[in-house]
């Protein structure tokens, strides 16, 4: 396994888990929300952006964070050896979305492009809360279209997040 796919809701940590398994590993991490969002959050063109993930995802190994189905999942999930999906509760990714605009306000984070600092956003408190309803059901269903044989792992808590990292440190590492 040398290609991961984290996907989850906002506010769920898959950049946290993305950056630990790239960090544990030695994988580069792809942050498709760089990829995608243009400064002051303008959104890119599709070609543009199918473009980008094609050319991050040309390696050998990496770590994918998010998923962006619609645009560029089938990209990603076809060359994936792994997805984890990360299946927090809506309130826990509510708090911790509602967090970091309020702590990280106005800074850049790694996973963000330049131009794009951290800020409230009633859209993606929306969008989070509704995830399990509006996007997961399609993640699901481009998973079986486009990736039916890479298997998959599913993470709820803090404690399965932290033995998922235990266990495959050594089984990827070693295949890398």
């Amino acid at each position: 396994m040398r290609r991961i796919i984290v996907v989850g809701s906002q506010g769920s940590g898959k950049t946290g888990l993305s950056r630990n398994l790239g960090q544990k590993l030695g994988l580069p991490v792809v942050h498709l929300d760089v990829l995608y969002w243009r400064p002051g959050w303008k959104p890119s063109d599709k070609a543009s952006f199918r473009t980008r993930v094609a050319e991050a995802i040309a390696g050998k190994a990496w770590v994918v964070d998010g998923s962006f189905s619609g645009l560029a999942f089938d990209l990603t999930l076809a060359r994936a050896d792994l997805l984890v999906v990360i299946d927090r509760p809506r309130w826990l990714c509510q708090w911790r979305i509602l967090w970091r605009s309020a702590f990280d306000r106005d800074t850049t984070r790694p996973d963000l492009p330049e131009g794009c600092p951290e800020q409230f956003d009633w859209k993606l408190m929306r969008e989070a809360w509704r995830y399990e309803v509006e996007r997961a059901p399609v993640i699901e269903a481009e998973r079986v279209q486009y990736g039916p044989d890479v298997p998959v792992v599913r993470l709820r808590r803090d404690r399965d997040i932290a033995n998922f990292l235990d266990s495959v440190s050594v089984q990827i590492r070693d295949c890398v």
